[in-house]
């Protein structure tokens, strides 16, 4: 039995429709390990991004393009299981909650800081990037070490819940 060639009518399937029918498990993979559905979201573009640029590179011979995906989710999501894990070492290491206290009551409302201090470090951090440094969305993503795609979405939901913290104050 012989193996299709690289580039036979077997393997002329378009990225476009391979990620389509592998993207419910691409996901249901990464729910499964985050056991965030929102992270997993997040996860899953960068997982078919990347996939995207290599797909020259797939070789059906050695997986299927399900297993192929999977190990792309697989390591995009431990790089950011790692990432998240430096940021928060770096967080513990230069926190002082003096200072952080200092300067996020300058200038704010008492409700504003509530609403602030209620989301997590990671949307902080964005929206400390993006709104107060002005720093554009590919400017923002290589200081976070994520895709601009991430800190947009990112940045809208941080943004929607602290309007949402705010209208409960109101």
């Amino acid at each position: 039995m012989t193996l299709p060639a690289r580039r036979t009518p077997a393997f002329s399937a378009s990225f476009a429709a391979t990620a389509e029918a592998h993207l419910d498990d691409v996901y249901g993979y990464l729910v499964y390990l985050t056991r965030d559905r929102t992270l997993a979201e997040d996860l899953a573009a960068e997982t078919f991004e990347k996939a995207l640029k290599l797909w020259k590179r797939f070789d059906p011979r050695r997986a299927s393009a399900r297993t192929w995906l999977c190990q792309i989710a697989r390591t995009t999501a431990l790089d950011w299981f790692r990432s998240e894990e430096r940021r928060h070492r770096r967080e513990e290491a230069v926190a002082r909650p003096d200072v952080t206290e200092a300067a996020m009551s300058e200038g704010l409302s008492p409700e504003l800081e509530a609403a602030l201090a209620s989301l997590s470090a990671g949307e902080r951090e964005v929206i400390a990037l993006r709104v107060l440094l002005e720093l554009d969305g590919e400017e923002a993503a290589r200081v976070l070490g994520i895709s601009p795609t991430a800190v947009s979405t990112r940045l809208s939901r941080a943004l929607t819940k602290l309007e949402e913290r705010m209208i409960v104050h109101v």
